[in-house]
């Protein structure tokens, strides 16, 4: 189907990647939109590459899709050169498929992946010519929907959205279309129907919750403003993953993305309890999908695609239980029609690498650790559960593979750390590039091994064992990163190592968001409406900007990241429940200052609160 384009040539042909913004491309899904009844766009706030690659859009994309009353259609942030362009030229930001205005859709879904996109969220709504506040909007404007991690405390940006999905988004939004269709054109409110909207579970409308708060800045009550409205709202979660949305005919882009191939997830959650993993404990509990369903899903999305790669997705893929036997099985297909297998998240261990030396695109050239810290006390404060005999044993089965260069992920900030922490990171690469002269003979090695060390700083997040924990100030990380790069400037292969370290100054803006409440919406105004956009692009960052809308709005970052927090006190997506309880938090975060690890799922259940939903790993565990 071929619509006219919301861009003239002459604006085309004067931006970068003019690809970004015409649809057309193959699977894309069009429909009249004079026989349906509804249209929903789906937005990633950011650019085109990147939202493209984000799987959540791509099931949603699907799932609405398959409604015969509905056409969703997609929406990307438009990159800095047209932006200028359309608030010159006062044109309105379009969907790809329709190439029609935004402001005339019922729904407008917005993903919250990542907090440093939260400007861009203002960019998309002004762009849209949509109110920015929901307070402000009228039925004359789209239903503003907020999803993904970053759901979990929306609280920054409550006040530009009118309703959050909290949860998996495929078990929810046919019955929210539904009570949408019966009360459009009654005459209700849109305050009435957003009361009857949170009704339907895993809807939070921050709007029908007063908070109030204490002297100190503090919370001190949140309270849903009508009986009728929940005081929790629970997470949504898909029970059975083989009977659920999948695309096995995703949207290929026209550019190159940052994940071109099919992206399969073998199952959802993780079992590894890592104290400072958001993700760990969002997607709770462990859930498996077939390996007939896997195979059958890859050979569809395979054909409809063209693709000549899948990678298999998961937070931890080497502890899903029959990884065996489908890359066994998924091998046959993929070597009689030229295909290669990727396995991001693997643990490395003997089992990983035997997986990994079946797949036939693996290069013999760099493998990936991720041990977090440098000491084992570290590591067992964050419940990482791996010793450094895993980490040598493992970088020594990778050798004698033929392996030579390893990247070693680390972070700076950890709640606990010392400076020993620290220098136990440089004594661990030396000791991997020393293991390599060890382990392979000199005839047989390729070069020296290139040990790649990359640090990131810590940002404490809700929902984890450490959202009562202080984060560490600009100055410590940027003292943290300057002792390790001379800990590692003064060991023996010190010339086999190269250090990468993360910025500074949004790592504590991020942290800043991470455990925000709604007072920051004041802020991320002040700092948008000065300039501020593409806040996770260090091209475009503006870190005096984003200091002097916090200095005129009164706020300090301060008080959202390095102070502590008292055990009882009320966080502000406390009206959230993710199934994994507070209470079983907190007992992980003394641990974890005791130093007491924890036992995995499968090992042992620690009563998080995920037995709940009485499905997956919980599920086995109770029988």
């Amino acid at each position: 189907m071929n619509n006219k384009l919301a861009l003239s040539d002459d604006i085309l042909m004067q931006i970068e990647k003019p690809a970004r913004y015409i649809g057309n491309e193959v699977n894309a899904v069009y429909k009249d939109p004079d026989k349906v009844d509804i249209r929903f766009v789906m937005c990633f706030p950011d650019v085109y590459e990147i939202g493209m690659s984000h799987l959540g859009i791509q099931i949603l994309y699907d799932m609405f899709n398959k409604f015969e009353d509905t056409w969703c259609e997609r929406v990307y942030s438009p990159w800095t050169d047209l932006d200028a362009i359309m608030r010159k030229e006062k044109l309105p930001l379009f969907a790809l498929e329709s190439q029609q205005p935004i402001k005339d859709f019922d729904f407008l879904g917005i993903t919250l992946q990542y907090e440093m996109c939260y400007t861009n969220i203002l960019q998309i709504l002004d762009l849209s010519g949509i109110p920015l506040y929901s307070a402000d909007r009228t039925w004359d404007d789209p239903i503003v929907f907020g999803g993904g991690p970053c759901s979990y405390n929306p609280e920054p940006v409550a006040d530009f959205f009118d309703i959050f999905y909290i949860g998996e988004g495929e078990t929810r939004y046919r019955e929210f279309l539904d009570l949408y269709k019966s009360y459009r054109d009654t005459g209700i409110s849109r305050r009435d129907f957003l009361i009857k909207a949170a009704s339907i579970p895993g809807m939070y409308v921050p709007s029908l919750y007063d908070i109030s708060y204490n002297e100190d800045w503090t919370i001190r009550a949140i309270d849903p403003v009508d009986p009728s409205v929940p005081k929790t709202v629970k997470k949504e979660l898909v029970k059975d993953l083989d009977n659920t949305y999948f695309p096995t005919a995703p949207v290929i882009p026209y550019l190159k993305s940052f994940s071109d191939r099919i992206n399969l997830e073998i199952q959802r959650g993780c079992i590894r309890g890592c104290r400072f993993c958001q993700a760990g404990q969002l997607y709770r509990p462990v859930r498996e999908r077939s390996v007939d369903y896997l195979l059958d899903t890859a050979v569809n999305s395979l054909k409809n695609t063209g693709y000549d790669e899948i990678t298999l997705s998961s937070l931890s893929s080497s502890d899903y239980s029959r990884l065996d036997e489908l890359i066994e099985r998924l091998i046959i297909y993929c070597n009689d029609n030229n295909v290669n297998i990727s396995l991001p998240s693997l643990r490395i261990d003997a089992f990983s690498l035997d997986i990994m030396s079946k797949i036939q695109d693996i290069k013999k050239s760099s493998l990936t650790f991720a041990p977090e810290a440098g000491s084992q006390r570290l590591r067992d404060i964050i419940n990482k559960n791996l010793t450094k005999e895993n980490i040598l044993n493992g970088c020594e089965q990778a050798f004698m593979g033929g392996w030579n260069k390893v990247k070693l992920y680390f972070m700076l900030g950890l709640p606990f750390e010392n400076d020993d922490d620290i220098q136990a990171i440089a004594s661990l690469a030396n000791e991997i590039a020393a293991l390599y002269y060890e382990t392979v003979p000199k005839e047989k090695r390729t070069g020296r091994v290139q040990i790649t060390v990359s640090t990131s700083f810590f940002v404490p997040k809700p929902f984890t064992a450490f959202q009562w924990s202080p984060q560490a100030t600009r100055e410590d990380f940027i003292d943290k990163a300057y002792k390790t790069r001379k800990a590692i400037s003064e060991v023996l292969n010190q010339k086999s190592i190269k250090y990468n370290w993360h910025e500074t100054d949004t790592s504590v803006l991020e942290g800043v968001f991470a455990r925000g409440d709604r007072r920051l919406s004041r802020v991320i105004m002040s700092a948008y409406k000065k300039g501020c956009m593409y806040d996770a692009w260090s091209e475009t960052y503006k870190n005096d900007l984003w200091i002097e809308a916090f200095d005129e709005c009164g706020i300090s970052m301060d008080f959202y990241t390095t102070r502590n927090r008292a055990d009882d006190e009320i966080f502000p997506w406390d009206m959230i429940d993710c199934g994994v309880s507070k209470s079983f938090l907190l007992r992980e975060y003394k641990k974890a200052k005791e130093g007491v690890p924890s036992p995995n799922c499968k090992e042992k259940c620690s009563g998080c609160g995920a037995a709940s939903f009485g499905v997956g790993i919980c599920r086995t565990h109770q029988q």
